[in-house]
C-alpha cells in the first residue's frame, strides 16, 4: 500500500508516524527493546500527546533476526499466527558498548546507535552491510478512513533483486512491483495468487538474505515501487513482526527460513511418476477409465497414479465423499482392479460442503461449519449451490472430515487432490474466535494440514502426499503442490514456471502443474512442448478442464514424446529421489531457479525460462512450436544428456529442437546416476545402475537413495586427469556400475 505522494508529500488523509529517535532501551542477555519517538524531543514538553513506538530485537533461531514494533499494545491478538516449528531460544547475543547495542544471531548482527537519529542495519560476519530499517523505515500510518497501518521499510543495495514472495505469476525479479498477500483465485494470468507467502529472497553482488513478515493476513508490499531504493511491507494492524534471515547464499536463506517454517515432507517414490485424470468437466465413468489406462499401457505409456476429477461424486453436492451410484456403483471393485494393474489412486476434494450434500445438514448440526456474527451458517453459490465452509479451527470438525476420508482411503484410494481452500470470507466468524482477516489466507494451511496428517496416520510416514493448489508460509511441509488454472498455450506455460520458480524460492520442495494447460484444449505443438516440460517437473500430471489430455487425443507424435520422457523420468530416480531428499533434509527445492545454483553469475539473476532440476540437471522448455529455443549456460563444459554432446559456458545459445528433444544439460564436473527400470519410478534403482561421467568430473562422491531418502549406496568416482578414463568404487559387497557420456533410450 502506497502511502506517501511522490517523494515530498504524503497522499490525501495520510499521517505518518516515523521512529525518529531513542528515548530509552532495554537489554537483556539475547534481546533489546527500544523505545523510540517519532519526533525530535527537546524540551520535556515534546514528551506529550506524542506516539512512542516500542521496537523489540530478538532472535527466533540462529541466524535470524526478529524485529516486532508496536503502537498501542492493548489490541486483542486473536490469531491465527504461523507455526514456526524451528523457534530455538538462547540464540542470541546482546552486547552494549556506550551509546551502541547489538545483538548478534549466527552470522547476523542488528545494531542500533541510540544516540544517533533512529536506523537500524543488519550486517554479516564480516561486517558488510546486509540491509537497514533507516529514516523512515520503522513506522506507522493512519489514513482518513480511519485504518492504522504498521510499516516496515528496508534499504535495498545497489543491484539487489528481490523473488520469492510465494507462487507469482508476474515478472519473476518483484523490483518495481506492488504485491499484496492474499489467497485468491485467479488463474495464472494475473498479479493475483493462490498461494501467499509473506517471505522474500534478496540477492545482490555481495550476498543474500531474507524477509519473512511473520503475519498471516494481508502484508502489502511496495518493492522499490514507492521508494525505489527500498522495500516496504505494511499490515493493517498495531504490531508488525519481521524477521531479517542471514545467507550468505540464496541456499544458507531457504535452509535457515524452511528450518523456521518448516521442511518438506519426502513424497512417496510412486509419486513422482506420470499422473493421469478424468479431466474436470468431462463425462467418464468406469469404462472411460479403463480405456484410458487400457491406452496408455497399449501404447507403452508408463502411469503411476490415475486420479478422478470433480464428477467422481453427484453434481450439486461436492464434497459429500460419496461415489455417483449411477457412473460408479462399484467403486471398491473398481479401484481393485485398478489397483491391481499396478496404480495409484487420487480424488479431488474440497473444503465446501454445498447445500445438496448430506453431509449439510449433518454438519450444521454439530456445529463444524463456518457461521456468520449473528449465528447463521455462511452460504453463497458462487461454485456450488447454498455451498457452505468447515471450520478447521474446531478439532472436532476436522476430525469429522478427516472420518468422512478415512471410508475412501478404506475403499483404496491413495491420495487426495486438496483443491481450493483460497475463497475465505472475512465477513464471518470462527469456532476458536481466529481473526477473520488472519484467517482468510491461513485457512488453507489448516486444510491441507488435517487431510495430511490423515494420509500420514493411514498410509505411514513416507507415503503420504497431496495435490494442493492453495498454500501459506508453512505450507510446504505438505507437499505436493501444483500451478492451478493456466490456459492451453504457450504464453500460460512460460508463466506457469515463473509461478513456480517463485514459489520455490518461497521454500517449497515440490511442485507441479497441468501438461498441457488447463483451460481449453492445447494446440498438439503446445501439448508436445508442454509434455517435456511437465515430465522434467517435480510431479508429472496429464489434467484438462473440457477435454481430455490423453496423448493419443494430440497425435501419434505426441504419444512418443510422452513414452519418451516418462521413460527418461524414471531413469532419473536415482538422481531425482536425492535431490527431494535434499528439500527434506536442507529445504532446497527439486526444481531451482538458476540464481540459487549459481549466485555469483549475474545473468543467472534473472533467467525465469529454464532452471536446475536438482543441483546437476539444466532444462530449458522450449515455448514455441517451431522448435526454436534461446538459454544460458554457465561456466564450464557442459554435457546434453540425450545426445553427449559437449558445450563450453558461459555462452548464450540459440537453437532449434525437434518435439522429443530440448535443451537438457548435465552440470560441469557431476556425475548424474541413471537406473535402468523405465517402467516404473519406484524399481530398484540400484539394478544395472549407470553412472554418466561428465568430462570436469575428477573426484566425485554419489549418493543413490532408497524409497525412504536414506542412503542405500555410495559410490566414489575419479578420473586420472592424463589418463581420462573414470574409475569406480563400490560399495562392499556391490558390483561397479557401468559408466556413459550419455543417456541410451
Amino acid at each position: 500500500m502506497k502511502f506517501t505522494d511522490g517523494f515530498w508529500l504524503m497522499r490525501d488523509g495520510v499521517q505518518a508516524s516515523y521512529a525518529t529517535e531513542v528515548r530509552s532501551v532495554r537489554a537483556d542477555a539475547d534481546r533489546f527493546t527500544a523505545h523510540a519517538a517519532i519526533k525530535r524531543v527537546e524540551r520535556r514538553g515534546d514528551t506529550l500527546n506524542s506516539p512512542l513506538l516500542t521496537v523489540d530485537c530478538f532472535s527466533p533461531a540462529e541466524g535470524v533476526i526478529g524485529v516486532r514494533t508496536t503502537h498501542l499494545a492493548g489490541k486483542r491478538r486473536l490469531g491465527p499466527d504461523f507455526a514456526l516449528p524451528g523457534t530455538d531460544t538462547g540464540v542470541g547475543e546482546v552486547r552494549r558498548d556506550g551509546d551502541l547495542i547489538e545483538l548478534t544471531s549466527g552470522p547476523l548482527t542488528a545494531r542500533l546507535d541510540t544516540a544517533a537519529p533512529w536506523e537500524l542495519t543488519f550486517s554479516d560476519a564480516d561486517g558488510h552491510p546486509v540491509t537497514s530499517a533507516g529514516r523512515k523505515g520503522t513506522a506507522f500510518f493512519t489514513t482518513g478512513d480511519g485504518a492504522h497501518h504498521m510499516a516496515g521499510r528496508l534499504a535495498l543495495g545497489v543491484g539487489e533483486q528481490v523473488y520469492g514472495l510465494g507462487e507469482r505469476f508476474t515478472p519473476f525479479v518483484k523490483n518495481g512491483q506492488v504485491v499484496d498477500m492474499w489467497q485468491a483465485d485467479g488463474g495464472t494470468s494475473s498479479e493475483q495468487a493462490y498461494k501467499n507467502v509473506p517471505f522474500s529472497l534478496h540477492l545482490s553482488p555481495a550476498g543474500a538474505y531474507g524477509v519473512f513478515v511473520n503475519h498471516p493476513g494481508k502484508v502489502s508490499y511496495e518493492i522499490g515501487s514507492e521508494s525505489v531504493g527500498h522495500m516496504q511491507f505494511s499490515v493493517e494492524d498495531q504490531s508488525l513482526e519481521y524477521y531479517v534471515i542471514a545467507g550468505p547464499t540464496p541456499k544458507d536463506v531457504l535452509r535457515r527460513y524452511t528450518a523456521l517454517t518448516g521442511r518438506p515432507a519426502l513424497p512417496p517414490a510412486w509419486s513422482f511418476g506420470l499422473w493421469l485424470t478424468t479431466s474436470f468437466t468431462t463425462q467418464y465413468d468406469e469404462e472411460t477409465v479403463t480405456s484410458f489406462v487400457d491406452g496408455m499401457a497399449e501404447r507403452d505409456i508408463p502411469l503411476s497414479v490415475f486420479h478422478f476429477d470433480c464428477f467422481w461424486m453427484r453434481e450439486y453436492e461436492w464434497s459429500n465423499f460419496t461415489w455417483d451410484p449411477d457412473v460408479f456403483p462399484d467403486p471398491e471393485g473398481m479401484l481393485a482392479r485398478l489397483k491391481e494393474r499396478g496404480l495409484k489412486i487420487s480424488v479431488w476434494i474440497n473444503p465446501y460442503i454445498a447445500q445438496k450434500s448430506d453431509l449439510f445438514d449433518e454438519a450444521a448440526a454439530a456445529g463444524y461449519l463456518v457461521k456468520r456474527p449473528n449465528g447463521d451458517i455462511w452460504q453463497w453459490d458462487l461454485w456450488q449451490a447454498g455451498m457452505a465452509l468447515v471450520d478447521f479451527t474446531n478439532p472436532e470438525a476436522g476430525a469429522w472430515f478427516k472420518s468422512k476420508l478415512k471410508v475412501l482411503l478404506d475403499q483404496g484410494v491413495d491420495c487426495f487432490k486438496t483443491d481450493f481452500g483460497e475463497r475465505i470470507p472475512t465477513d464471518v466468524r470462527w469456532h476458536d474466535g481466529s481473526d477473520p482477516e488472519r484467517m482468510h489466507n491461513y485457512y488453507t494451511h489448516l486444510y491441507n494440514r488435517t487431510v495430511f496428517e490423515l494420509l500420514e496416520k493411514e498410509r505411514g510416514t513416507g507415503e503420504a502426499v497431496l495435490f494442493a493448489r492453495s498454500a501459506t508460509a508453512g505450507g510446504q511441509q505438505y507437499p505436493v503442490h501444483w500451478g492451478g488454472d493456466c490456459w492451453s498455450s504457450f504464453g500460460a506455460m512460460a508463466e506457469s514456471l515463473r509461478g513456480g520458480l517463485s514459489l520455490s524460492l518461497s521454500g517449497f520442495g515440490f511442485w507441479s502443474h497441468d501438461i498441457g494447460g488447463f483451460e481449453g484444449t492445447p494446440d498438439p505443438d503446445v501439448f508436445k512442448r508442454w509434455l517435456a516440460f511437465g515430465l522434467l517437473s517435480s510431479h508429472s500430471r496429464l489434467h484438462g478442464s473440457s477435454s481430455y489430455r490423453v496423448p493419443w487425443e494430440f497425435g501419434d507424435e505426441a504419444v512418443d514424446v510422452a513414452r519418451r520422457f516418462t521413460r527418461l523420468k524414471h531413469r532419473l530416480m536415482p538422481y531425482l529421489y536425492g535431490a527431494a531428499a535434499e528439500a527434506q533434509q536442507a529445504g532446497v527445492p527439486l526444481m531451482r531457479p538458476m540464481l540459487l545454483e549459481f549466485p555469483g553469475d549475474p545473468t543467472a539473476r534473472v533467467l525465469d525460462r529454464q532452471y536446475m532440476l536438482g543441483p546437476d540437471l539444466l532444462v530449458a522448455p522450449v515455448f514455441t512450436a517451431d522448435g526454436d529455443v534461446e538459454y544460458y549456460l554457465p561456466e564450464g563444459t557442459w554435457t546434453h544428456l540425450l545426445t553427449g554432446e559437449h558445450v563450453q559456458g558461459p555462452a548464450w545459445r540459440r537453437e532449434t529442437h525437434g518435439f522429443d528433444s530440448l535443451p537438457l544439460y548435465v552440470r560441469p564436473g557431476a556425475v548424474l546416476p541413471l537406473g535402468s527400470d523405465t517402467g516404473r519410478p519406484d524399481g530398484d534403482w540400484l539394478e544395472d545402475l549407470t553412472l554418466l561421467v561428465t568430462p570436469d568430473a575428477h573426484q566425485v562422491t554419489v549418493t543413490i537413495p532408497d524409497h525412504s531418502g536414506r542412503p542405500a549406496a555410495v559410490y566414489e568416482v575419479t578420473r586420472d586427469a592424463t589418463a581420462g578414463a573414470a574409475t569406480v568404487t563400490p560399495p562392499s559387497g556391490r558390483e561397479a556400475p557401468r559408466t556413459a557420456g550419455s543417456v541410451d533410450l
